[in-house]
């Protein structure tokens, strides 16, 4: 390929709404090109390793037995009112209407579609196990688009799905999409570390995120570097030793003018936030919930609607928590509470609390000397803390540390959740009707691609990794207007091809600073320069992306080829 017919331009400077680097260097890179927020058009670079990834997915998926279909993007309503689903998906969902009034909407995703499927096409357990699997472009109407392909409204997601006839199967199945997803990522050059995660709205059972780590990342990630544990911050648990409070007076009643913060109370009493119980009151499924945890941690939203088994979970209004507390926001406490019908929970690491602060549920006023189970009706205790960075890893119990993530894949154990609903059955061998349990995989393809930008670049551009990148190799012709050097050129190219090596010839008369930059920039694995001032001294010059300007190599023209095999493997 040609430099001067594949359709580059390269950006000097950043484009203004980008934010992290990954997104800078491919809109400059030309490799994606804004059409609008959170809508991006693959330029044929772009495209050249989208197909790439695409690849080394379609080919991992069917060495593990998978079977790929593509379903329709029009997804008809019916589907997601049989799960509950139409509803529940919100304003995420980009939903129509066709001209004959009937709804639809653009895949998000595509459970329905696939349980529906199975239903219709699965009969006996002689046809089970089976996963099928599908690369699809889905839509989630982004409240706020950002990052690129991070978090747009259009992306190229691979969706697989399993059915088993039972719980066995459906481990086995399960793990060999997990060890699948290992060799995925690793071939695309992606260090992505699998993490404990939480289901959210695709199903309660066992699942894992496979998270590329990077500053960058939307995803907090609480990893253990002694023993390997890692889960994302929804769902990390810590280790907590036993508790063991001295008494403490009776709870007495304090002033507190103008002190409702946790920060603003400390200071008051002179004491450190941990000193304090933090109580917020919640509205779980419509009703109230008072939720407890120490003054130094911050509730975990999602941990809370878990306990609960809540659908919804969200922070209540001032007038709630006025009717609850009996005050104003700021000076609610597990003591005393104006409706004694509402349920306390408190953070396990309470449990056995004495000596505490909290407030008064009066306005201006707090308790000192709080102890809770002498002073409260605590309903139970759970892990209810998003946990923090030094905390008690859950498995060894040393230390453990916080990172960033982006999630660029997840696999779920999603049982009957929606075989249940679908009323999705197989017959056994005593020809009995039983519910195929199923599971759920997601490779963020398009995502892939951005993150293993924002793992892999420097200071002059992207560095991708040979298995991707857009052309292996970018033979820059310096010269291009003297023949002797473009036959050189051209006959590499010829060479390298035959050899399956991806090669693009920059063929443009431009100054070699430009080409160098440009060639950065893109991050082709390896540059080969030829020039008429080289090959006067014998030689061209190979040099590797990712290694600085003393490593290049130069050989002689007949042995650059077996040079570059080289340097590529």
């Amino acid at each position: 390929m040609k430099w001067t017919k594949s359709l580059i331009q390269t950006l000097r400077d950043n484009p203004q709404d980008a934010e992290i680097d990954s997104h800078k260097l491919l809109v400059r890179a030309g490799i994606i090109r804004k059409l609008a927020g959170g809508l991006y058009t693959f330029m044929p670079l772009g495209m050249r390793t989208l197909k790439k990834i695409q690849r080394i997915v379609r080919e991992e998926m069917d060495a593990a037995g998978a079977l790929e279909i593509v379903s329709p993007i029009l997804q008809p309503a019916e589907l997601w009112q049989t799960t509950g689903r139409w509803d529940a998906m919100g304003a995420n969902m980009f939903r129509l209407r066709d001209r004959g009034e009937h709804e639809f909407a653009l895949g998000p995703t595509a459970e329905e579609v696939f349980t529906s499927l199975a239903k219709g096409v699965i009969s006996s357990y002689r046809q089970l196990p089976v996963t099928i699997y599908q690369m699809q472009w889905k839509f989630r109407d982004e409240t706020r688009p950002r990052f690129g392909l991070m978090r747009s409204k259009e992306f190229l997601m691979k969706d697989a799905y399993s059915f088993d006839a039972d719980a066995e199967g459906a481990d086995r199945s399960y793990w060999t999409m997990y060890h699948a997803y290992e060799r995925i990522f690793a071939r695309c050059g992606l260090k992505a570390t699998p993490v404990q995660a939480d289901g959210g709205d695709m199903g309660d059972s066992m699942t894992h995120e496979f998270h590329a780590l990077a500053d960058a990342g939307e995803d907090g990630i609480a990893c253990c570097p002694a023993c390997g544990y890692a889960a994302n911050l929804e769902r990390a648990e810590r280790r907590l030793g036993e508790r063991c409070d001295a008494e403490c007076p009776p709870a007495e009643a304090v002033a507190t003018p103008n002190a409702r913060t946790i920060d603003e109370v400390a200071a008051f009493f002179g004491l450190p936030a941990s000193a304090f119980v933090k109580t917020l009151v919640y509205v779980a499924d419509g009703k109230p919930v008072v939720i407890c945890v120490p003054g130094d941690r911050e509730v975990n939203d999602v941990k809370v609607k878990r306990f609960l088994g809540a659908k919804t979970v969200a922070l209540a209004d001032a007038r709630t928590v006025e009717e609850v507390t009996g005050a104003p926001v700021g000076f609610a406490g597990p003591v005393g509470l104006a409706r004694a019908d509402v349920p306390v929970y408190a953070e396990m690491s309470l449990k056995g609390a004495r000596g505490a602060v909290a407030g008064a549920n009066r306005a201006d006023t707090h308790l000192k000397n709080v102890d809770l189970a002498r002073d409260a009706k605590i309903s139970g205790f759970a892990d209810l803390v998003t946990c923090g960075a030094g905390d008690a890893c859950p498995q060894c119990g040393k230390p453990m540390e916080l990172k960033r993530g982006i999630e660029v894949g997840q696999v779920f154990k999603l049982g009957t959740k929606y075989t249940d609903a679908f009323r999705a059955t197989y017959k056994n061998d005593r020809l009995e009707e039983k519910i195929m349990i199923m599971g759920c995989y997601g490779v963020g393809v398009s995502r892939t691609l951005q993150a293993v930008v924002e793992q892999s670049h420097d200071a002059n551009g992207i560095i991708w990794p040979a298995s991707i990148a857009p052309y292996q190799v970018v033979v820059e012709n310096l010269d291009p207007e003297k023949p002797e050097v473009t036959s050189v050129a051209d006959a590499l190219e010829a060479a390298l091809e035959a050899k399956g090596i991806d090669v693009i010839v920059d063929d443009r008369v431009e100054r070699p600073g430009v080409k160098f930059k440009d060639a950065d920039l893109i991050g082709f694995p390896v540059r080969v320069v030829v020039g008429a001032k080289g090959l006067a001294n014998g030689g061209v010059e190979i040099k590797r992306r990712d290694e600085d300007k003393s490593a290049t190599r130069i050989v002689a023209p007949e042995a650059a080829v077996e040079e570059i095999g080289k340097v590529l493997a």
